[in-house]
């Protein structure tokens, strides 16, 4: 007897590209999975934003560039009209650039490059459902390295700032090392800790922080000047 998933556990993915062989290549991909279906297309943001409007979905591939409205702006305002809604992967040409950022400063879960792999779109569609970063956070801080200089950060004594001072200094020495780009593991054997507590730690610094996952806690970390560039 085949087994059927169950359609409570389908992944419903929208896709957002302005080029509609992209679109097609990655429905083929997605599509090809038991557990993850393609529930809508659109070619630009503010179709996008239409789309989402009408149709449930859990993840959405947003391109970053696109004609009318690009994915920066889309993203922006889907997040800002149901925050607790999809989350958003954008796609872009190469890793370092700056849209990409202003993308994940929006609220996007993560970056994909067009050219990644068949099997790395699929992680990631799987992982920022579950709630993870779909890129490695040594990967966000390099990005955030190359265009943190073009960016108006507070130069405050981040221990005063109202959203750092509510850490405890266990969860403010976790931020750090997360915007340093060290996994769980990686954390837990530094500290000395268990990797239970560590991810219990993650959870408390999203919850008071208001953020969805690890890319906005190193996105807040150098944004409060907790991180700094060429500063440990």
């Amino acid at each position: 007897m085949t087994n059927v998933p169950n359609p409570a556990a389908v992944l419903r993915v929208v896709l957002v590209d302005d080029q509609e062989l992209v679109r097609t290549g990655l429905a083929m991909v997605v599509d090809s999975q038991a557990d993850m279906r393609v529930v809508g297309q659109a070619g630009d943001g503010a179709a996008a934003l239409e789309l989402l409007a009408a149709t449930g979905c859990d993840v959405v591939l947003m391109d970053v560039r696109m004609p009318r409205m690009d994915g920066v702006t889309a993203t922006r305002e889907l997040l800002a009209r149901n925050p607790s809604g999809p989350r958003v992967v954008v796609l872009t040409t190469f890793d370092l650039d700056e849209h990409a950022f202003a993308a994940l400063q929006a609220g996007a879960s993560g970056f994909l490059i067009k050219d990644a792999p068949a099997e790395d779109v699929l992680d990631a569609i799987r992982a920022v459902h579950s709630g993870d970063a779909v890129i490695a956070p040594s990967t966000t801080r390099r990005l955030l390295e190359h265009v943190v200089p073009t960016l108006d950060l507070d130069m405050a004594d981040p221990t005063e700032l109202p959203d750092i001072a509510q850490l405890t200094d266990r969860e403010r020495e976790v931020m750090l090392l997360i915007a340093r780009g060290l996994s769980n593991t990686e954390i837990g054997t530094q500290l000395f800790l268990a990797e239970p507590t560590i991810k219990t730690h993650v959870g408390r610094l999203l919850a008071k922080l208001g953020l969805r996952d690890r890319v906005q806690v190193v996105i807040r970390a150098y944004e409060t000047g907790l991180v700094r560039r060429g500063r440990d």
